[in-house]
């Protein structure tokens, strides 16, 4: 079996030391990074599974980090910060982390969120491969994990791209929030709709830069589908 690369981002020696031992501890492979800076060099040269990171880094700031990868590439990023309050974690959910766990954090829940991460991540080749999905001129592929807009590329998360798929893969369907949560996340709806708002909302920011269409629709008081064509 492939080794997982997981990329730790943290400026404290000892959380960095710590979060490396959880993740070398599963069997994975750990590279670490102890700023901003020094992690977009080894995201630059270096192909990871997943990314753990800090907010409050040296040279720059998770936050830039976040938005400098998030222009060319899509694996998950779980965000560990002391940063916890709700402002923060939905700036870094819009700027496309895909996980927010607040300092001091339990081990097994960061252990449990990287291996609930790397699933859904590792679903994209495996999970119906090789199909195409048209709405419109909007195409996403499963294979390559692309999606395209008026012709544009438009780069996204992991959960922006399932999102995506299962709007389109159901264009004439309405999706609940609780429906788009459990089957995406793949975890019990709480009954939080910020989450899914959050996710929806920067999926859509994405696509209109590619293009003016509207291509995902808002059925108030029960959820979101695909905008009818033409």
């Amino acid at each position: 079996m492939d080794s997982i690369h997981i990329l730790v981002v943290e400026d404290d020696p000892d959380i960095n030391n710590l979060l490396c031992k959880i993740v070398t501890g599963a069997g994975y492979d750990c590279r670490q990074a102890y700023s901003g800076s020094e992690a977009v060099l080894l995201a630059e040269k270096y192909s990871y599974d997943l990314i753990l990171l800090d907010l409050m880094l040296p040279g720059l700031s998770g936050e830039e980090f976040i938005a400098k990868l998030r222009a060319g590439k899509t694996m998950p990023i779980i965000v560990l910060s002391a940063k916890a309050g709700l402002e923060s974690r939905v700036n870094v959910l819009e700027l496309g982390a895909d996980d927010f766990i607040p300092k001091p954090f339990d081990n097994a829940e960061v252990l449990a969120r990287i291996k609930a991460q790397l699933r859904r991540y590792k679903k994209f080749s495996a999970d119906r491969e090789g199909e195409t999905l048209r709405c419109g001129d909007l195409i996403l592929e499963r294979e390559s994990v692309t999606v395209t807009a008026a012709g544009e590329n438009v780069v996204l998360t992991v959960r922006e791209f399932e999102i995506l798929a299962l709007l389109m893969a159901h264009p004439k369907k309405v999706f609940t929030r609780q429906q788009i949560y459990e089957q995406v996340w793949g975890e019990d709806y709480m009954g939080d709709d910020n989450t899914v708002n959050v996710h929806v909302s920067n999926l859509r920011a994405k696509l209109a830069k590619a293009s003016p269409a509207e291509y995902v629709k808002t059925v108030w008081g029960i959820g979101f589908k695909m905008a009818e064509e033409g």
